[in-house]
């Protein structure tokens, strides 16, 4: 299925595109669902508090869809992701045969990560991005001052995962190296270059933590910030009512939730650049 064509994420998406998109669109199914709990709970409250009923029993409604729907595509994700898998890596055994053992055998398993961000990275990306544009729509009815502290900090936090992204993918080159020499040097059985070589792992892995680090630290200030500005817009605004000041806190959250979404998906995605890269470039396409 994929004999003639490059081992990258658009490749795959091309040839299973059919069944990627039936269980994106119960993704979007969910996080439309999801997306509108806090909106609905809000609804809740005022609406028990004057003694009615209705929003309470449509809340219950909304829960109990969105629990049949993630049974259903939990179960489907794990079969047709699985198949990817075996075709990728079939895929990648016929274009390896040229290739050291090691070298095939941490390609393989490098391979197996672009499925994982199809499977997983990706449908979180893209729920996360349905719910911050739910959110920020929901924000700008309370106040369009809401949506625009929301606004900036997206902005920001692409500005700052920009000042990381080179280095990032050096670090990850470097990391790939060894994991496709770590075979050969098992087969040698010498402890020694065994140990030089978890050695040399765990500082390149030392080095790309810090930097997650610092990015995600950079990333909250940012979020947290715009959490507190948008409370202080919040408890400002005219008539608020308690089911108001809990949808707006509960949006403003909801938007920090997705909104990490976005870095990890660059740097997964910073990853497989050079991931895609270094099973193909030995391959005959």
């Amino acid at each position: 299925m994929l004999s003639d064509l490059p081992l990258t994420i658009g490749s795959l998406f091309r040839v299973f595109r059919l069944r990627i998109f039936l269980t994106w669109g119960m993704i979007l199914g969910e996080t439309a669902l999801m997306a509108l709990i806090p909106l609905f709970i809000g609804l809740a409250i005022d609406d028990l508090l004057t003694g009615g009923r209705t929003a309470f029993w449509q809340l219950a409604g909304i829960m109990a869809l969105l629990i049949a729907l993630s049974v259903v595509r939990r179960a489907y994700d794990t079969r047709i992701y699985g198949a990817i898998r075996v075709e990728l890596g079939k895929a990648q055994v016929e274009r390896g045969s040229g290739q050291e053992v090691s070298t095939l055998n941490a390609r393989i398993a490098m391979g197996r990560e672009m499925v994982d961000f199809l499977e997983e990275t990706l449908p979180e990306a893209i729920a996360a991005g349905v719910q911050l544009v739910i959110s920020v729509i929901v924000l700008s009815f309370f106040s369009p001052h809401l949506a625009l502290v929301a606004g900036g900090a997206t902005l920001a936090m692409i500005a700052l995962y920009a000042l990381f992204h080179r280095r990032f993918y050096t670090l990850n080159a470097a990391i790939n190296q060894r994991s496709e020499q770590q075979v050969a040097l098992l087969e040698r059985r010498n402890l020694r270059a065994m140990s030089a070589h978890f050695l040399r792992l765990r500082r390149l892995e030392v080095r790309l933590s810090d930097r997650e680090a610092l990015l995600y630290g950079g990333i909250f200030v940012i979020l947290l910030g715009m959490i507190l500005g948008n409370l202080r817009i919040a408890t400002a605004l005219p008539e608020v009512t308690a089911g108001t000041l809990f949808s707006v806190v509960s949006y403003s959250w909801e938007y920090v939730e997705s909104a990490l979404a976005l870095p990890i998906t660059l740097q997964s995605w910073t990853r497989l650049s050079e991931i895609m890269a270094r099973i193909n470039q030995d391959a005959l396409i």
